[in-house]
């Protein structure tokens, strides 16, 4: 059973990172998600479904456009293998299919999230507003039905997590922008779910990943005052939090011993 489950969230994941290209390819450009089909941005041909079988088709394409011999970015299958990727170890990491569903399609929000902050340094509200009425309601629904999910976790890792990166943004002024606020919302919400410590281990990893972001790009010679998105570090935070937060915050105490 477990062999199917992970068969099962594979291919459910590479479909998702399939739409999740559109998702943040269009998103930051104000377009439909929907419609129209995915095309080649070279020469307008519409791709067929033959050539959209995620990863698969890339090899098999060279990584090329069939119609105009175009390279086709290498961020799409990266994207594809890494939600798939993702979506196995939730399979593994929760015995509740419930609850890895839910932290599957979790992984592919802030995934998605992270891509478009990098990229374009925006976190975009149409992906995280309706994803926090969405987990929202899932959290709620399955939490009445008896599964291992806590709405009032949920509701308190909203308020701590989100609420503690609002008043970074306060007192920073410019330093925090009010969409890694939501994102963090978004975060402390779902990982709330699960348990106090997927929250904190999340944040800490996030100041973590935050800060070695910031001391590569000065090395690299970024300027302070450059802009750095910290929704990667963030999406990092949770990604391993969701994961290995019971073995990460076991260590951390029996370290202070």
């Amino acid at each position: 059973m477990l062999a199917l489950r992970a068969l099962a969230f594979v291919a459910f994941g590479l479909a998702v990172g399939s739409f999740l290209t559109v998702v943040i390819h269009r998103v930051p450009r104000g377009q439909s998600i929907v419609a129209p089909r995915s095309a080649c941005p070279s020469c307008g041909s519409q791709i067929e479904a033959r050539d959209n079988v995620p990863v698969v088709s890339y090899v098999l394409l060279w990584g090329r456009c069939r119609r105009c011999g175009t390279r086709i970015p290498a961020e799409y299958p990266v994207v594809e293998a890494l939600i798939g990727g993702l979506f196995l170890a939730a399979a593994l990491a929760f015995d509740d299919v419930v609850v890895a569903a839910t932290v599957a399609l979790f992984f592919a929000v802030v995934v998605a999230v992270a891509a478009i902050d990098l990229r374009h340094r925006i976190i975009p509200n149409r992906i995280v507003y309706p994803s926090l009425v969405a987990f929202l309601v899932a959290i709620a629904s399955f939490s009445a039905l008896g599964r291992p999910l806590s709405l009032s976790r949920a509701g308190l890792g909203l308020l701590a997590y989100g609420g503690g990166l609002l008043f970074v943004a306060i007192a920073s002024r410019s330093g925090m922008g009010m969409g890694d606020v939501k994102l963090a919302a978004l975060v402390g919400l779902v990982l709330g779910a699960l348990g106090w410590a997927y929250v904190g281990v999340a944040a800490a990893l996030a100041i973590l990943a935050g800060g070695l972001a910031a001391v590569i790009a000065l090395v690299r010679g970024a300027g302070r005052r450059d802009l750095m998105p910290f929704g990667p570090s963030i999406t990092a935070g949770a990604l391993i939090s969701a994961l290995l937060a019971p073995q990460v915050a076991s260590w951390y105490t029996h370290a202070l011993r």
